[in-house]
């Protein structure tokens, strides 16, 4: 599980951030800090893997959380900023930081799990890792950035569908068997399930039969969930 503390005074804020992260695979919440003294504190004590930083707080401001974690030798953390702050001098300051993203208030649920499902991919994608290549280099970064806008003729719904299906089985699924639950023919099956290979979202295996060509078979690829 990836512990995540939240750093945000606006305790109502705080605890609706809370209630998202603990619906989201994978996370959970370590702790909870109003201010920057205490965030310093909580960091020190929790060792939390992920912080969710607001930058406007009562005795300081977050990125000198971020600079001080950066210069320091104790434990770092990783830091997503929840902020309202807009100006670019504060996103600028938060990339060259560091900052895995960076939310501007108000979002959604959604905007969050997709923030929080890209880092987790990450992590996972890292720590399968030992010497990266070119390719492995650019599909980490393009699981920062998130989920790039799907190929002409895709859908949002159906390769969501997809995905909770792949991630609820307790076995490989075949394209058949993807366009058989969806509803949909196996050659586009086919394609959804490339796309998401290729986004390192699900790992291909092969399967050996008695005689033919070997069948493709797709999970979930593994994360630090």
């Amino acid at each position: 599980m990836i512990s995540t503390l939240i750093v945000e005074d606006d305790y109502h804020v705080a605890t609706i951030h809370a209630a998202y992260v603990r619906k989201i695979r994978g996370f959970s919440v370590a702790g909870h800090a109003s201010t920057a003294a205490s965030a310093r504190s909580e960091i020190r004590r929790l060792a939390p893997t992920l912080v969710l930083l607001d930058l406007y707080l009562p005795d300081g401001h977050g990125l000198d959380l971020v600079r001080e974690s950066l210069g320091g030798k104790g434990y770092r953390p990783d830091f997503l900023v929840i902020t309202a702050a807009r100006d670019m001098g504060s996103v600028r300051a938060a990339m060259q930081l560091g900052a895995v993203h960076y939310l501007v208030k108000p979002f959604t649920f959604a905007q969050l799990e997709e923030r929080l499902g890209a880092y987790r991919d990450l992590r996972g994608r890292i720590e399968r890792i030992d010497e990266a290549e070119q390719h492995d280099v650019d599909t980490l970064y393009g699981l920062l950035r998130g989920p790039a806008p799907l190929p002409k003729g895709q859908s949002g719904p159906t390769m969501a569908r997809i995905r909770e299906l792949l991630h609820a089985s307790t076995h490989d699924l075949s394209a058949a068997d993807i366009a058989e639950q969806v509803g949909i023919s196996r050659s586009t099956a086919q394609r959804y399930l490339a796309e998401l290979a290729r986004q390192g979202k699900i790992e291909l295996h092969l399967h050996y039969g008695t005689a033919g060509r070997p069948e493709h078979r797709y999970r979930m690829a593994t994360t630090a969930s």
